[in-house]
């Protein structure tokens, strides 16, 4: 029997909330309903003081479920693609600093925070290694926390958004055709966490994530492995993953909640103009999609971002390469910035 507050009580009303979610999110037409639909609906229960939690290994297999999805799109046409790929890096590379730099400056002068807590605020992902940073710091750890978890669901929320209203389909929610038999799902599924788990071990960003989407991609092109991740597994991942947004919020005190927020929807927004500028001026020199470079640059989670372009049928070689290049730039970026200012504030004060 279930106690009132037990964890497993706690994780049981989460899945019930953004089931529910999912539900709504679908009759109300919403772009990308099963990711969309349980993180708002989860994000209002946690706001609401309601204790919600989705397990480490509900979460772990949601992120491999999801890699596994996008390994089953990846094609041959890949290599020809890849060529146009550095720009892109190049391009990201600067959004990424435009938004980190731009949003530092506007929490420092219009809400006055400490160096520390608007450097850590301001890194446009890699929200665990920012929070392990935070710790070591003299930063606001609860006002940055906020701040990166409204980038985080905003982000999930605008980009589906964005891309419905420009007109393509974002009601789907699995990859079209012929579905992988059970058999061959159970072995990518176990396959794929043990080398999630391996790329882990040696601290590669979103390592399950990857590690699915590896896996998945080997198999497919060798022609081991055929079909899609079959829908009943994948809309589940989706719903999990947007509830896992939406506890990010649990436990916040309201406080914290009113002092934050608002400085976190201003640094979603000027991340958000940035990356369509950036993504609008990179569609003029390659040739693929604009959702799709949206996609692969806005600064949201790496997994949120990766079941948004399996839903909105993005290259996910693409996407997942250009959110493991953002991590891989905020991995030496943070400290640098945060060094320099430490220094500088040894010797001048904050």
């Amino acid at each position: 029997m279930l106690r009132p507050g037990s964890d497993a009580a706690a994780i049981l009303l989460t899945l019930a909330i953004g089931g529910v979610g999912l539900a709504a999110a679908l009759f109300l037409g919403f772009p990308a309903p099963a990711l969309t639909g349980p993180a708002l609906a989860v994000t209002a229960f946690s706001v609401a003081s309601v204790r919600l939690k989705i397990s480490a290994s509900l979460r772990n297999l949601c992120f491999v479920v999801i890699g596994l999805s996008m390994g089953t799109g990846v094609t041959p046409e890949v290599y020809e693609a890849a060529r146009q790929w550095p720009l892109s890096f190049v391009l990201l590379a600067v959004s990424i600093c435009i938004i980190f730099f731009a949003c530092t400056a506007m929490l420092r002068r219009f809400w006055k925070q400490g160096r520390e807590t608007a450097i850590l605020s301001s890194t446009p992902g890699h929200l665990s290694y920012i929070l392990g940073l935070s710790s070591q710091t003299r930063g606001d750890i609860p006002t940055i926390s906020v701040i990166q978890s409204t980038r985080v669901l905003a982000l999930t929320l605008l980009v589906p958004f964005a891309v419905s209203l420009m007109g393509y389909d974002t009601s789907i929610m699995g990859l079209p055709g012929a579905t992988m038999d059970l058999y061959w799902l159970a072995v990518s599924l176990a396959c794929a966490l043990v080398l999630g788990f391996l790329l882990h071990r040696f601290r590669v960003p979103a390592a399950l994530l990857l590690g699915g989407m590896i896996f998945s991609t080997l198999t497919h092109l060798t022609g081991l492995v055929e079909g899609h991740v079959p829908q009943w597994a994948v809309i589940p991942a989706f719903a999990i993953m947007g509830s896992l947004i939406g506890t990010r919020f649990s436990g916040v005190a309201l406080s914290t909640l009113r002092r934050a927020l608002g400085a976190g929807l201003v640094v979603t927004a000027i991340a958000f103009v940035v990356t369509i500028a950036c993504a609008a001026l990179l569609v003029q020199f390659i040739d693929l999609p604009f959702p799709q470079i949206l996609i692969a640059f806005a600064p949201g989670g790496v997994e949120s971002m990766a079941a948004v372009a399996v839903i909105l049928g993005a290259d996910p070689t693409f996407v997942a390469a250009h959110h493991v290049w953002r991590l891989v730039i905020l991995t030496f970026l943070a400290p640098a910035v945060l060094g320099r200012t430490q220094k500088q504030t040894k010797k001048n004060g904050p």
